[in-house]
Protein backbone atom coordinates (compact mmCIF):
# COMPACT_ATOMS: atom_id res chain seq x y z
CA UNK A 1 0.00 0.00 0.00
CA UNK A 2 3.01 2.33 0.73
CA UNK A 3 4.51 2.91 -2.83
CA UNK A 4 1.08 3.39 -4.44
CA UNK A 5 0.37 5.94 -1.51
CA UNK A 6 3.27 7.53 -2.79
CA UNK A 7 2.46 7.28 -6.30
CA UNK A 8 -0.77 9.37 -5.23
CA UNK A 9 1.73 11.74 -3.41
CA UNK A 10 4.10 11.52 -6.76
CA UNK A 11 1.06 12.77 -8.27
CA UNK A 12 -0.34 15.68 -6.01
CA UNK A 13 3.23 17.15 -6.37
CA UNK A 14 3.60 17.49 -9.92
CA UNK A 15 1.56 20.65 -11.86
CA UNK A 16 -0.88 18.52 -13.63
CA UNK A 17 -2.53 16.69 -10.86
CA UNK A 18 -3.11 13.01 -10.73
CA UNK A 19 -3.88 12.92 -14.42
CA UNK A 20 -1.18 11.27 -16.55
CA UNK A 21 1.19 13.95 -17.91
CA UNK A 22 1.30 15.41 -21.27
CA UNK A 23 5.49 14.36 -21.85
CA UNK A 24 5.09 15.18 -25.67
CA UNK A 25 4.80 18.69 -24.95
CA UNK A 26 7.82 20.51 -24.87
CA UNK A 27 9.87 22.23 -22.02
CA UNK A 28 11.07 25.86 -21.85
CA UNK A 29 14.39 25.53 -21.94
CA UNK A 30 16.86 27.91 -19.57
CA UNK A 31 18.35 30.49 -21.52
CA UNK A 32 21.94 29.24 -20.21
CA UNK A 33 21.59 25.93 -19.04
CA UNK A 34 20.13 22.79 -21.37
CA UNK A 35 19.22 19.97 -20.68
CA UNK A 36 18.65 16.86 -23.11
CA UNK A 37 18.13 13.28 -22.82
CA UNK A 38 18.58 10.69 -25.23
CA UNK A 39 15.60 8.64 -24.20
CA UNK A 40 13.30 11.77 -23.30
CA UNK A 41 9.58 11.58 -25.03
CA UNK A 42 9.22 13.94 -27.76
CA UNK A 43 6.03 12.67 -29.19
CA UNK A 44 5.89 13.07 -32.95
CA UNK A 45 9.46 14.41 -33.32
CA UNK A 46 11.64 12.02 -33.85
CA UNK A 47 14.96 11.66 -36.10
CA UNK A 48 16.84 8.55 -37.73
CA UNK A 49 20.19 7.61 -36.05
CA UNK A 50 23.52 8.68 -38.22
CA UNK A 51 24.92 4.87 -37.57
CA UNK A 52 21.93 2.36 -37.92
CA UNK A 53 18.80 3.07 -39.71
CA UNK A 54 16.96 3.26 -36.66
CA UNK A 55 14.03 6.07 -36.34
CA UNK A 56 13.71 7.32 -33.07
CA UNK A 57 12.70 9.56 -30.55
CA UNK A 58 14.56 11.06 -27.89
CA UNK A 59 17.46 13.92 -27.97
CA UNK A 60 19.98 13.47 -30.55
CA UNK A 61 23.16 13.93 -27.94
CA UNK A 62 25.67 13.45 -30.77
CA UNK A 63 23.65 16.77 -32.84
CA UNK A 64 24.08 18.76 -29.49
CA UNK A 65 27.82 18.02 -29.26
CA UNK A 66 28.31 18.37 -32.74
CA UNK A 67 27.05 21.86 -32.92
CA UNK A 68 28.80 23.27 -29.88
CA UNK A 69 32.23 21.71 -31.84
CA UNK A 70 30.86 23.99 -35.07
CA UNK A 71 30.24 27.17 -33.23
CA UNK A 72 33.78 27.05 -32.04
CA UNK A 73 35.95 30.35 -33.15
CA UNK A 74 39.37 29.61 -31.45
CA UNK A 75 39.34 26.54 -28.81
CA UNK A 76 37.79 23.15 -27.81
CA UNK A 77 38.88 21.33 -24.84
CA UNK A 78 37.68 18.07 -24.51
CA UNK A 79 38.25 15.33 -21.32
CA UNK A 80 35.89 12.33 -21.91
CA UNK A 81 36.58 8.90 -20.69
CA UNK A 82 36.05 6.98 -24.32
CA UNK A 83 35.24 8.52 -27.48
CA UNK A 84 34.15 6.63 -30.94
CA UNK A 85 31.96 8.24 -32.70
CA UNK A 86 33.23 9.09 -36.14
CA UNK A 87 30.94 12.05 -37.00
CA UNK A 88 32.33 13.59 -33.64
CA UNK A 89 35.54 13.13 -34.57
CA UNK A 90 35.47 14.40 -37.95
CA UNK A 91 33.86 17.88 -36.85
CA UNK A 92 36.73 17.95 -34.41
CA UNK A 93 39.08 17.66 -37.04
CA UNK A 94 37.66 19.93 -39.14
CA UNK A 95 37.90 22.85 -36.58
CA UNK A 96 41.04 21.53 -35.83
CA UNK A 97 41.95 22.20 -39.60
CA UNK A 98 40.42 25.62 -39.80
CA UNK A 99 42.70 26.62 -36.75
CA UNK A 100 40.99 26.52 -33.54
CA UNK A 101 43.05 24.81 -30.95
CA UNK A 102 41.70 21.34 -30.11
CA UNK A 103 43.14 19.30 -27.16
CA UNK A 104 41.93 15.91 -26.12
CA UNK A 105 42.22 14.20 -22.66
CA UNK A 106 41.05 10.28 -22.61
CA UNK A 107 41.17 7.64 -20.42
CA UNK A 108 43.92 5.37 -20.55
CA UNK A 109 41.66 2.35 -20.98
CA UNK A 110 40.31 4.08 -24.40
CA UNK A 111 42.91 6.05 -25.27
CA UNK A 112 44.21 3.49 -28.19
CA UNK A 113 42.78 3.24 -31.72
CA UNK A 114 41.07 0.00 -32.04
CA UNK A 115 42.44 -0.28 -35.34
CA UNK A 116 45.83 -0.55 -34.56
CA UNK A 117 45.85 -3.60 -32.70
CA UNK A 118 47.73 -6.30 -34.10
CA UNK A 119 46.06 -10.09 -34.83
CA UNK A 120 47.65 -11.29 -31.75
CA UNK A 121 46.36 -8.38 -29.63
CA UNK A 122 42.85 -9.06 -30.60
CA UNK A 123 43.27 -12.97 -30.15
CA UNK A 124 44.25 -12.25 -26.83
CA UNK A 125 41.86 -10.05 -25.61
CA UNK A 126 39.47 -10.49 -22.33
CA UNK A 127 35.86 -11.23 -22.93
CA UNK A 128 34.52 -7.42 -22.18
CA UNK A 129 37.31 -6.36 -24.44
CA UNK A 130 36.67 -8.97 -27.59
CA UNK A 131 33.19 -7.67 -27.73
CA UNK A 132 34.16 -3.91 -27.76
CA UNK A 133 36.34 -4.74 -30.35
CA UNK A 134 33.48 -7.08 -32.71
CA UNK A 135 31.24 -3.99 -32.27
CA UNK A 136 34.28 -1.31 -33.37
CA UNK A 137 34.95 -3.69 -36.31
CA UNK A 138 30.96 -3.68 -36.84
CA UNK A 139 31.00 -0.35 -37.24
CA UNK A 140 34.19 0.58 -39.63
CA UNK A 141 34.04 -2.44 -41.90
CA UNK A 142 31.61 -0.72 -44.22
CA UNK A 143 31.75 -3.26 -46.66
CA UNK A 144 31.26 -6.63 -43.80
CA UNK A 145 34.29 -8.21 -45.42
CA UNK A 146 35.19 -8.84 -41.48
CA UNK A 147 39.02 -7.04 -42.68
CA UNK A 148 39.36 -3.27 -41.98
CA UNK A 149 41.01 -1.68 -45.17
CA UNK A 150 42.55 2.13 -44.85
CA UNK A 151 39.67 3.91 -46.39
CA UNK A 152 37.32 2.24 -43.93
CA UNK A 153 39.32 3.26 -40.80
CA UNK A 154 39.85 6.90 -42.58
CA UNK A 155 35.88 7.12 -42.31
CA UNK A 156 35.12 5.52 -39.19
CA UNK A 157 37.93 5.17 -36.79
CA UNK A 158 37.22 8.49 -34.50
CA UNK A 159 40.71 7.88 -33.09
CA UNK A 160 43.09 7.33 -35.98
CA UNK A 161 41.06 10.44 -37.66
CA UNK A 162 42.23 12.68 -34.94
CA UNK A 163 45.65 11.36 -34.79
CA UNK A 164 46.06 11.62 -38.53
CA UNK A 165 44.85 15.13 -38.66
CA UNK A 166 47.68 16.21 -35.73
CA UNK A 167 45.28 16.77 -33.05
CA UNK A 168 47.44 16.23 -30.01
CA UNK A 169 45.40 14.01 -27.47
CA UNK A 170 46.97 12.73 -24.08
CA UNK A 171 45.38 9.86 -21.29
CA UNK A 172 46.35 10.05 -18.05
CA UNK A 173 49.27 8.31 -18.06
CA UNK A 174 50.64 10.84 -19.33
CA UNK A 175 52.21 12.19 -15.95
CA UNK A 176 54.00 9.23 -16.13
CA UNK A 177 51.59 6.97 -13.81
CA UNK A 178 49.91 3.84 -14.52
CA UNK A 179 46.76 6.19 -14.45
CA UNK A 180 44.46 7.33 -12.13
CA UNK A 181 41.70 5.45 -11.02
CA UNK A 182 39.74 6.64 -14.31
CA UNK A 183 39.58 9.49 -16.11
CA UNK A 184 35.95 9.70 -15.84
CA UNK A 185 35.13 13.46 -17.04
CA UNK A 186 32.62 13.83 -19.34
CA UNK A 187 33.11 17.98 -21.12
CA UNK A 188 33.82 19.91 -23.39
CA UNK A 189 34.51 23.61 -23.01
CA UNK A 190 34.56 26.01 -26.32
CA UNK A 191 36.10 29.31 -26.55
CA UNK A 192 36.32 29.15 -22.78
CA UNK A 193 32.29 30.21 -22.78
CA UNK A 194 30.27 27.58 -23.09
CA UNK A 195 30.45 23.85 -22.02
CA UNK A 196 28.98 20.46 -22.43
CA UNK A 197 28.76 18.60 -19.65
CA UNK A 198 26.80 15.13 -18.16
CA UNK A 199 26.68 11.40 -18.23
CA UNK A 200 27.29 10.66 -21.51
CA UNK A 201 30.18 8.98 -22.70
CA UNK A 202 30.84 10.02 -26.48
CA UNK A 203 30.03 6.93 -27.76
CA UNK A 204 27.68 4.95 -29.92
CA UNK A 205 26.57 2.42 -26.70
CA UNK A 206 26.37 5.73 -24.86
CA UNK A 207 23.95 7.85 -26.97
CA UNK A 208 22.43 5.35 -29.69
CA UNK A 209 22.83 2.40 -28.79
CA UNK A 210 25.41 -1.18 -29.84
CA UNK A 211 26.03 -1.01 -33.39
CA UNK A 212 25.29 -4.39 -33.75
CA UNK A 213 22.57 -4.87 -31.77
CA UNK A 214 19.25 -2.95 -33.42
CA UNK A 215 17.68 -3.52 -29.91
CA UNK A 216 19.71 -1.31 -27.99
CA UNK A 217 18.69 2.61 -28.01
CA UNK A 218 21.91 3.54 -26.03
CA UNK A 219 22.33 3.77 -22.17
CA UNK A 220 19.97 6.16 -20.79
CA UNK A 221 22.61 9.55 -20.55
CA UNK A 222 21.87 13.20 -20.18
CA UNK A 223 24.01 16.24 -21.61
CA UNK A 224 23.73 19.77 -20.03
CA UNK A 225 24.73 22.91 -22.08
CA UNK A 226 25.88 25.51 -19.93
CA UNK A 227 26.74 29.10 -21.30
CA UNK A 228 28.32 30.78 -18.46
CA UNK A 229 31.92 32.28 -18.62
CA UNK A 230 32.36 31.87 -14.89
CA UNK A 231 31.43 27.82 -14.80
CA UNK A 232 33.34 27.50 -18.26
CA UNK A 233 36.50 28.85 -16.41
CA UNK A 234 36.09 26.78 -14.01
CA UNK A 235 36.16 23.58 -16.12
CA UNK A 236 38.87 24.62 -18.39
CA UNK A 237 41.38 25.29 -14.76
CA UNK A 238 40.43 21.18 -14.44
CA UNK A 239 41.29 20.50 -17.70
CA UNK A 240 44.49 22.17 -17.70
CA UNK A 241 45.41 20.30 -14.43
CA UNK A 242 45.04 17.68 -16.45
CA UNK A 243 46.46 19.14 -19.45
CA UNK A 244 49.90 20.30 -18.20
CA UNK A 245 52.09 21.17 -21.19
CA UNK A 246 50.40 18.54 -23.11
CA UNK A 247 51.85 15.69 -21.26
CA UNK A 248 54.36 17.32 -19.48
CA UNK A 249 53.43 18.36 -15.83
CA UNK A 250 49.82 16.78 -16.51
CA UNK A 251 48.20 15.79 -13.33
CA UNK A 252 45.67 13.74 -12.49
CA UNK A 253 43.32 11.89 -9.70
CA UNK A 254 45.21 12.69 -6.27
CA UNK A 255 48.20 14.58 -7.78
CA UNK A 256 45.41 17.87 -8.78
CA UNK A 257 45.45 20.29 -6.19
CA UNK A 258 42.48 19.84 -3.94
CA UNK A 259 39.52 22.36 -4.40
CA UNK A 260 36.83 23.55 -2.39
CA UNK A 261 33.41 23.10 -4.17
CA UNK A 262 32.99 26.97 -5.89
CA UNK A 263 29.24 28.44 -6.13
CA UNK A 264 28.13 30.57 -9.10
CA UNK A 265 25.01 32.71 -8.73
CA UNK A 266 23.34 34.80 -11.50
CA UNK A 267 19.35 35.29 -11.70
CA UNK A 268 17.16 32.84 -11.19
CA UNK A 269 20.18 30.08 -11.04
CA UNK A 270 22.79 28.85 -8.44
CA UNK A 271 25.15 26.22 -9.62
CA UNK A 272 27.59 24.59 -6.95
CA UNK A 273 31.12 22.79 -9.11
CA UNK A 274 33.47 20.51 -7.17
CA UNK A 275 35.72 18.15 -9.13
CA UNK A 276 36.97 14.77 -7.68
CA UNK A 277 39.31 12.97 -6.22
CA UNK A 278 39.53 14.06 -2.54
CA UNK A 279 42.28 11.98 -0.28
CA UNK A 280 40.94 9.52 2.69
CA UNK A 281 43.27 11.44 4.60
CA UNK A 282 40.97 14.49 4.44
CA UNK A 283 37.27 15.02 5.66
CA UNK A 284 35.06 13.11 4.10
CA UNK A 285 32.81 15.90 4.11
CA UNK A 286 34.75 17.90 2.04
CA UNK A 287 34.45 15.71 -0.76
CA UNK A 288 32.29 15.74 -3.37
CA UNK A 289 30.39 12.72 -1.88
CA UNK A 290 30.10 14.85 1.10
CA UNK A 291 28.55 17.53 -1.06
CA UNK A 292 26.21 15.05 -2.00
CA UNK A 293 25.49 14.37 1.75
CA UNK A 294 24.98 17.77 2.35
CA UNK A 295 22.43 18.99 0.26
CA UNK A 296 20.85 15.14 1.02
CA UNK A 297 20.83 16.70 4.14
CA UNK A 298 18.96 19.63 3.31
CA UNK A 299 15.59 18.23 2.14
CA UNK A 300 12.78 19.45 2.93
CA UNK A 301 10.06 17.32 0.96
CA UNK A 302 11.56 14.38 -1.26
CA UNK A 303 14.60 12.89 -2.90
CA UNK A 304 14.56 11.43 -6.11
CA UNK A 305 17.20 9.13 -7.35
CA UNK A 306 18.37 7.98 -10.79
CA UNK A 307 21.72 6.59 -10.16
CA UNK A 308 24.31 3.85 -12.58
CA UNK A 309 26.44 3.26 -9.35
CA UNK A 310 25.17 3.38 -5.43
CA UNK A 311 27.32 2.31 -2.74
CA UNK A 312 28.40 4.99 -0.37
CA UNK A 313 27.27 3.94 2.70
CA UNK A 314 27.61 7.17 4.19
CA UNK A 315 25.22 8.64 1.80
CA UNK A 316 22.88 5.68 2.50
CA UNK A 317 23.09 6.56 6.41
CA UNK A 318 21.82 10.23 6.00
CA UNK A 319 18.91 8.94 3.18
CA UNK A 320 17.73 6.91 6.02
CA UNK A 321 17.90 9.71 8.70
CA UNK A 322 15.52 11.60 5.92
CA UNK A 323 13.35 8.59 5.80
CA UNK A 324 12.85 8.55 9.29
CA UNK A 325 12.44 12.54 9.41
CA UNK A 326 9.22 11.81 6.81
CA UNK A 327 10.79 12.85 3.70
CA UNK A 328 10.05 11.26 0.63
CA UNK A 329 12.74 9.36 -1.03
CA UNK A 330 12.38 7.66 -4.32
CA UNK A 331 14.53 5.38 -6.52
CA UNK A 332 15.37 4.07 -10.15
CA UNK A 333 18.65 2.29 -10.52
CA UNK A 334 20.71 -0.01 -12.76
CA UNK A 335 19.33 -3.92 -12.75
CA UNK A 336 23.49 -4.27 -13.41
CA UNK A 337 24.72 -2.27 -10.65
CA UNK A 338 21.42 -2.62 -7.79
CA UNK A 339 21.87 -5.89 -6.30
CA UNK A 340 25.38 -6.62 -5.99
CA UNK A 341 26.67 -7.26 -2.53
CA UNK A 342 28.19 -3.84 -2.41
CA UNK A 343 25.08 -1.68 -3.00
CA UNK A 344 23.92 0.50 -0.91
CA UNK A 345 20.26 -0.48 -2.31
CA UNK A 346 19.86 -3.26 -0.92
CA UNK A 347 20.15 -1.25 2.54
CA UNK A 348 17.21 0.84 1.54
CA UNK A 349 15.28 -2.71 0.29
CA UNK A 350 16.11 -3.85 3.96
CA UNK A 351 18.01 -6.91 2.87
CA UNK A 352 21.73 -7.99 2.50
CA UNK A 353 24.38 -9.20 0.13
CA UNK A 354 27.19 -11.51 1.03
CA UNK A 355 30.23 -11.66 -0.64
CA UNK A 356 32.15 -15.47 -0.01
CA UNK A 357 30.12 -15.56 3.44
CA UNK A 358 31.10 -11.65 4.21
CA UNK A 359 29.11 -8.64 4.80
CA UNK A 360 30.19 -5.49 3.61
CA UNK A 361 31.53 -3.52 6.27
CA UNK A 362 29.30 -1.16 8.00
CA UNK A 363 26.84 -2.88 6.47
CA UNK A 364 23.02 -0.98 7.44
CA UNK A 365 20.04 -2.59 6.09
CA UNK A 366 17.02 -0.23 7.15
CA UNK A 367 14.40 -1.60 9.69
CA UNK A 368 11.92 0.08 7.44
CA UNK A 369 12.99 -1.19 3.73
CA UNK A 370 11.33 1.57 1.06
CA UNK A 371 9.36 0.14 -1.70
CA UNK A 372 9.94 3.21 -3.82
CA UNK A 373 13.00 1.83 -5.00
CA UNK A 374 13.34 -0.06 -7.87
CA UNK A 375 15.06 -1.00 -11.22
CA UNK A 376 14.96 0.29 -15.03
CA UNK A 377 13.04 -1.54 -16.91
CA UNK A 378 15.33 -1.25 -20.54
CA UNK A 379 15.75 -3.02 -23.58
CA UNK A 380 18.34 -5.45 -23.04
CA UNK A 381 21.91 -4.44 -23.94
CA UNK A 382 21.03 -0.70 -22.33
CA UNK A 383 22.21 0.42 -19.06
CA UNK A 384 20.49 2.87 -16.76
CA UNK A 385 23.52 5.31 -16.84
CA UNK A 386 22.51 8.39 -14.83
CA UNK A 387 23.72 10.06 -11.87
CA UNK A 388 21.17 12.00 -10.59
CA UNK A 389 19.36 13.24 -7.51
CA UNK A 390 16.49 15.61 -7.30
CA UNK A 391 16.20 17.31 -4.39
CA UNK A 392 12.70 18.99 -3.63
CA UNK A 393 12.31 19.10 -7.28
CA UNK A 394 14.22 22.20 -7.13
CA UNK A 395 18.08 21.26 -7.22
CA UNK A 396 19.32 18.90 -9.42
CA UNK A 397 22.45 16.99 -8.44
CA UNK A 398 24.06 15.94 -11.99
CA UNK A 399 27.74 15.23 -13.51
CA UNK A 400 29.82 12.48 -14.37
CA UNK A 401 30.35 11.16 -10.43
CA UNK A 402 28.55 7.58 -9.57
CA UNK A 403 27.71 7.70 -5.88
CA UNK A 404 31.04 5.14 -4.99
CA UNK A 405 34.41 5.42 -3.45
CA UNK A 406 35.89 5.43 -6.22
CA UNK A 407 34.28 7.99 -7.97
CA UNK A 408 35.15 10.31 -4.67
CA UNK A 409 38.65 9.10 -3.77
CA UNK A 410 40.64 8.18 -6.76
CA UNK A 411 38.53 9.07 -10.35
CA UNK A 412 38.85 12.57 -12.18
CA UNK A 413 34.76 13.36 -12.08
CA UNK A 414 32.78 16.58 -12.01
CA UNK A 415 29.78 16.92 -9.72
CA UNK A 416 27.24 20.03 -10.29
CA UNK A 417 24.67 21.07 -8.01
CA UNK A 418 22.17 23.25 -10.17
CA UNK A 419 19.21 24.86 -8.52
CA UNK A 420 17.10 26.05 -11.49
CA UNK A 421 13.50 25.30 -11.43
CA UNK A 422 13.39 25.34 -15.20
CA UNK A 423 16.50 22.89 -14.72
CA UNK A 424 14.70 20.49 -12.24
CA UNK A 425 11.79 20.21 -14.32
CA UNK A 426 13.48 18.38 -17.07
CA UNK A 427 15.18 16.33 -14.48
CA UNK A 428 11.79 15.73 -12.80
CA UNK A 429 10.07 14.36 -16.21
CA UNK A 430 13.25 12.24 -16.74
CA UNK A 431 12.50 10.29 -13.29
CA UNK A 432 8.28 10.14 -14.26
CA UNK A 433 9.22 8.59 -17.63
CA UNK A 434 11.64 6.20 -15.94
CA UNK A 435 8.93 5.66 -13.17
CA UNK A 436 6.17 4.71 -15.84
CA UNK A 437 8.21 1.08 -16.36
CA UNK A 438 10.19 0.38 -13.23
CA UNK A 439 10.23 -2.48 -11.77
CA UNK A 440 9.43 -1.47 -7.95
CA UNK A 441 10.60 -3.34 -5.01
CA UNK A 442 13.03 -6.41 -4.79
CA UNK A 443 12.06 -9.13 -7.23
CA UNK A 444 11.36 -12.52 -6.48
CA UNK A 445 14.59 -14.21 -8.45
CA UNK A 446 16.55 -11.79 -6.09
CA UNK A 447 14.96 -12.22 -3.02
CA UNK A 448 15.54 -16.23 -3.67
CA UNK A 449 19.03 -15.78 -4.26
CA UNK A 450 19.85 -13.77 -1.38
CA UNK A 451 17.95 -15.89 1.21
CA UNK A 452 19.95 -18.96 -0.28
CA UNK A 453 23.29 -17.45 0.58
CA UNK A 454 22.24 -16.43 3.86
CA UNK A 455 21.19 -20.17 4.84
CA UNK A 456 24.51 -21.47 3.24
CA UNK A 457 26.29 -18.80 4.60
CA UNK A 458 24.90 -19.79 8.33
CA UNK A 459 25.46 -23.32 7.64
CA UNK A 460 29.11 -22.81 6.85
CA UNK A 461 29.75 -20.64 9.79
CA UNK A 462 28.16 -23.24 12.19
CA UNK A 463 30.32 -26.07 10.42
CA UNK A 464 33.63 -23.51 10.96
CA UNK A 465 32.80 -23.19 15.04
CA UNK A 466 31.89 -26.95 15.08
CA UNK A 467 35.39 -27.60 13.49
CA UNK A 468 37.40 -25.16 15.61
CA UNK A 469 35.48 -26.67 19.12
CA UNK A 470 36.44 -30.29 17.66
CA UNK A 471 39.94 -29.28 17.04
CA UNK A 472 40.20 -27.46 20.15
CA UNK A 473 38.64 -30.26 22.30
CA UNK A 474 41.43 -32.60 20.96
Amino acid sequence: MYRWAWILLFCLSTIHGCQKTDRSTELAQDPSIQVYFNHRDTGKQTYTEPYRPIKRGGDNLEAIIIDEIRSANSTIDLAVQELNLPLVAQALVKSHRSGVRVRVILDNNYSRALSSLTHSEINGLKKRDRLKYEEFLALVDLNSDNRLDQTEIAQQDALFMLHQAGITMIDDTADGSKGSGLMHHKFMVVDDRTVITGSANFTLSGIFGDFSNFDTRGNTNYLLRIARPQIAHLFTEEFEYMWGDGGINSKFGLDKQARSPVTVSWDNTTITLQFSPTSTSKDWHLSTNGSIAAAISDAKQSVNLALFVFSDQTIANILQQKQQQGIEINGIFDRGFAFRYYSEVLDLLGVTGYYRCRVEANNNPWIKPLDTIGVANLDSGDKLHHKFALIDRQTAIAGSQNWSAAANNLNDETLLMINNQTVAQHFEREFQRLSDSTNWGLPLGVNSKLQKQRQNCQSKNQFNLLTEYINYSL
